[in-house]
C-alpha cells in the first residue's frame, strides 16, 4: 500500500475533475488523503474512504501572512503524513508544493496544470512582468529528478518548451480528466419545436459569455425558433467574473435565460440541441466532454483545450477566436439542420468512446505515478 496526498484548490473541483482517479487509487490498496478546501462536499469524499484536510487557500488573496500559513499547511501535510507521491492541481497549488517540496522530501510529486492561463499567454504588460518573475522561479523549482508534469494540450506543451520550464523528457500529456461516458450518454427523445442552445460555464467574461448572448439576440432579431440559456455560477473571486447586474440586464433583454448552477446538469445535456462554448482559453475544458458524450453538436472558437476535442466539420464548428459572425453562423446552421445535428452528436460521441473514458484518463495517470510508485 503506498500513500497518495492530493492537493487541489475546492473540494467541488476534486468531485469533478479527481474524484474517479481517488477512487480508482482506493481500490488499488493506495491510502488517500485530499488537502483542499472543504465546503458541501467533504462528506461524500469521506464517505468513499478518502480523508480530508481543510487547507485555507484563497485564490487571490493578497494577505502574505495568509498566504505563508497557506503554504505551511502544506509543508506540516507531508511532514505528517509521508506520503509516496503528492499529485497538486492548477497553478496554485503546484506553485506552493513546489516550495514546500523544497523542505521535505517526496519519492513523487505530480503537478497537473489545468490549462496555462494569463501568465502564460496574455499580451498583457501586466502578464509580461509578472512572466519575468514566474518563469525563472518555475525554472528552479522544477529541476528536481522526482517532479512529473502533466499538461493537457498539446499547445500548452509547446509553450512550456519554448519558455525553458522543464525538461520536455518530465512532461507528460494526458488530455483532461475524463469523463463517465455510462452516466454521460445520449438520449435521442423528441423535443419541443423551440430548440435549446446552452452555455454551460461559470459566468467569466473570459468563457466567451457575452459572445454567447451576441449570437443569441442576433437569433432572436431574425426569429429563429431557439432558447439560449447560460448555466453556471458567477465566481466573484475570479477578476473576470461578470456582475449579477450585467447578467440581469441581458434577461431583461429577453435574448437569453441564466439557469444559474445546476448540480443536475445531465439532465440540461438531455434537454439541449446545441452546446456553444465561445471560450477565449481552457486547458481541456470537461463540459465538451460530457456534451460529446451526450451526443451534442459542440460548437466552440478554435483555442487550445477546445480544439482537443472539437474536430471541425466533424463532431461540431471550430471558429477563430472572437469570430461573433461567424460564431453566429454556425449556431444558425446548425439550428436549421436536425440531421447535421445528429451525425455530428454520434461522431463526437464515438470520439469519446474512443479517447476520452475516465477509465482510459485514470489508467494513463496511474502510469505516470508508477514511474515512482514501482
Amino acid at each position: 500500500m503506498k500513500k497518495i496526498l492530493f492537493i487541489v484548490s475546492e473540494d467541488w473541483y476534486f468531485v469533478s475533475h479527481r474524484l474517479h482517479l481517488a477512487t480508482t487509487a482506493i481500490n488499488d490498496g493506495h491510502e488517500v488523503l485530499l488537502l483542499s478546501r472543504m465546503s458541501e462536499y467533504q462528506g461524500l469524499i469521506n464517505s468513499l474512504g478518502i480523508e480530508t484536510i481543510d487547507w485555507p487557500l484563497k485564490r487571490s488573496s493578497r494577505n502574505l501572512l495568509l498566504e505563508f500559513k497557506t503554504i505551511y499547511c502544506i509543508f506540516d501535510v507531508i511532514r505528517n503524513f509521508k506520503p509516496d507521491l503528492v499529485h497538486a492541481v492548477a497553478m496554485k497549488p503546484v506553485f506552493y508544493t513546489a516550495l514546500s517540496s523544497i523542505f521535505v522530501n517526496v519519492k513523487g510529486l505530480i503537478f497537473a496544470f489545468g490549462g496555462l492561463g494569463f501568465i502564460f499567454r496574455s499580451h498583457r504588460i501586466v502578464a509580461r512582468i509578472l512572466r519575468l518573475f514566474f518563469v525563472p522561479i518555475f525554472r528552479l523549482l522544477l529541476r528536481g529528478k522526482n517532479i512529473r508534469l502533466i499538461i493537457q494540450n498539446k499547445d500548452d506543451r509547446r509553450l512550456l518548451e519554448d519558455y525553458g520550464i522543464i525538461g520536455t523528457k518530465k512532461i507528460r500529456l494526458i488530455r483532461g480528466a475524463g469523463v463517465d461516458t455510462m452516466k454521460f450518454f445520449p438520449q435521442y427523445t423528441p423535443h419541443s419545436d423551440t430548440l435549446l442552445v446552452i452555455l454551460p460555464a461559470r459566468m467569466l467574461w473570459d468563457k466567451g459569455v457575452e459572445d454567447f448572448v451576441i449570437c443569441a439576440q442576433r437569433c432572436k432579431k431574425k426569429k429563429v425558433n431557439a432558447r439560449f440559456v447560460l448555466i453556471g455560477d458567477p465566481d466573484p473571486h475570479n477578476p473576470e467574473c461578470i456582475p449579477d447586474s450585467q447578467l440581469k440586464k441581458w434577461i431583461r433583454q429577453g435574448a437569453i435565460e441564466w439557469w444559474g448552477r445546476k448540480d443536475d446538469i445531465l439532465s440540461a445535456y438531455h434537454k439541449a440541441d446545441i452546446v456553444c462554448f465561445p471560450s477565449y482559453h481552457e486547458g481541456l475544458p470537461k463540459t465538451l466532454l460530457e456534451a460529446a458524450s451526450c451526443g451534442l453538436p459542440i460548437v466552440s472558437y478554435d483555442v487550445p483545450g477546445c480544439r482537443e476535442v472539437v474536430q471541425d466539420t466533424i463532431n461540431g464548428f471550430l471558429i477563430p477566436l472572437k469570430d461573433r459572425d461567424a460564431l453566429f453562423l454556425a449556431v444558425l446552421k446548425l439550428l436549421e439542420d436536425s440531421k447535421l445535428r445528429y451525425e455530428m452528436g454520434q461522431r463526437g460521441r464515438k470520439l469519446i468512446l474512443k479517447d476520452f473514458t475516465q477509465e482510459k484518463i485514470a489508467a494513463e495517470t496511474i502510469s505516470v505515478w508508477n514511474e515512482f510508485l514501482k
